[in-house]
């Protein structure tokens, strides 16, 4: 290993509290100090990276200047309410690439990935592995989403920028 230090990243949570409370890894995160959650959309830290499917942007190792990495954890009709707000929030929206899902509720579904999962996917493409193997480390079926997807998110670890990862994306969709 080289003697650059490894960065670490903050992750924050906006939890609109309407999962199911025994398999939110969000939740889960929080109680292990792992992340921290926002009931407000207010309080997500401005310039923070927002992973959201919909960006026109895909996160790639371009992003790795940035502190904090931050999820939502709510139902789609939220998120049609709260997107107005985080476009005044001065986030940097970017989509995560085609990924597989190792979680018990939707194993093997392409892009649907947990909160912990889309944490453990954004720190592994932003050079992180280890932070994303910590997280993971929390859930009984965690190193089975690294197993699953070890081939892309060793590439994807390695683009340059975003159209990088979109041409890589393209080899596994």
């Amino acid at each position: 290993m080289d003697n650059q230090k490894v960065k670490k990243y903050h992750l924050h949570i906006y939890h609109a509290r309407q999962c199911d409370p025994k398999k939110c890894t969000g939740k889960k995160m929080a109680r292990f100090d792992l992340a921290r959650l926002f009931d407000k959309v207010q309080k997500i830290p401005r310039g923070s990276i927002l992973l959201d499917p919909m960006a026109e942007q895909a996160l790639s190792p371009a992003d790795r200047n940035e502190q904090n990495i931050t999820v939502l954890d709510c139902s789609w009709e939220t998120v049609e309410e709260v997107f107005p707000q985080l476009l005044r929030l001065q986030l940097k929206h970017r989509a995560l690439p085609y990924l597989v899902a190792a979680n018990p509720v939707n194993f093997g579904r392409p892009f649907k990935l947990n909160s912990v999962e889309a944490f453990a996917a954004a720190l592994y493409i932003l050079g992180n592995k280890e932070h994303a193997e910590e997280i993971l480390s929390k859930f009984n079926w965690g190193h089975t989403f690294l197993e699953v997807n070890k081939e892309p998110l060793e590439d994807y670890s390695k683009a340059k920028d975003s159209k990088d990862i979109v041409r890589i994306q393209a080899e596994y969709f």
